[in-house]
């Protein structure tokens, strides 16, 4: 399938990476709708983890884009960051990771995707619509970094179930991939105290931060590639957690 016979559904599209995977979407001719909490252009204001939202998000976008919803982009998420647990080295108190702070991330990250690809497949086997891919964004952290308990169980669920769903949906001719981006230059990184952001791009052997259409060579690439389902694509500078 070409870009420009995509009618694409990007999640999170508000900003960072979402905005420039919509813009890039357009570049390339194809039929583009978004979400985001927030009003965002060419797009309507959705939560992806409210269910009743998410049918009614798909139901624009068709309406929007003139037909199914063929390419899914699973982008939208939230980091909610902070140790398991803490003790403080003045009074010895130790605080521990909030519930709350837990859950948002899991409800936003994990079932947020679960929604939006539950009501994808739905729409495209009640309407025919094939070939169809699904793309979901995962995170190099999914392996496990300090700090980030809710969001590296998150992405690392979410690599999970797109394996699965490559191997329910492929019979429909659904395809379901990933991409795991490391440090990407968006205004969440570039926020990051200088001292904070050079440390984390130590380990990094391209020793830089990609680039938000660097990460879109990733999305054309799977929505091209007609025989690649149920993988991950790592663009990350080569970094390893």
């Amino acid at each position: 399938m070409k870009l420009n016979e995509t009618r694409a559904l990007v999640t999170g599209g508000g900003r960072g990476m979402g905005k420039a995977f919509v813009q890039s979407f357009k570049d390339a001719g194809a039929a583009v709708f978004t979400c985001d909490v927030n009003p965002v252009e060419g797009g309507t204001i959705a939560d992806v983890s409210n269910e009743e939202d998410v049918v009614r998000l798909f139901a624009e976008a068709e309406e929007a884009l003139g037909g199914p919803v063929n390419c899914l982009v699973n982008n939208a998420g939230i980091i909610r960051d902070g140790l398991l647990v803490k003790k403080d080295k003045e009074t010895g108190e130790v605080r521990a990771f909030s519930t709350k702070k837990w859950q948002q991330v899991i409800d936003v990250n994990l079932t947020g995707p679960f929604l939006c690809m539950r009501q994808f497949a739905q729409r495209c086997l009640e309407t025919e619509t094939r070939p169809a891919v699904a793309i979901n964004m995962s995170s190099i952290s999914r392996s496990g970094n300090a700090g980030q308990t809710n969001y590296a169980a998150a992405k690392a669920g979410l690599v999970a179930d797109t394996v699965l769903w490559a191997k329910e949906l492929a019979r429909y001719d659904i395809r379901v991939a990933a991409i795991a981006p490391g440090f990407i230059r968006t205004p969440m990184v570039e926020s990051m105290p200088p001292h904070a952001l050079e440390r984390a791009l130590k380990p990094v052997p391209m020793r830089r931060l990609g680039e938000p259409e660097e990460i879109f060579s990733a999305i054309r690439f799977i929505v091209e590639c007609g025989y690649f389902t149920g993988r991950v694509v790592e663009v990350d500078g080569g970094l390893r957690l």
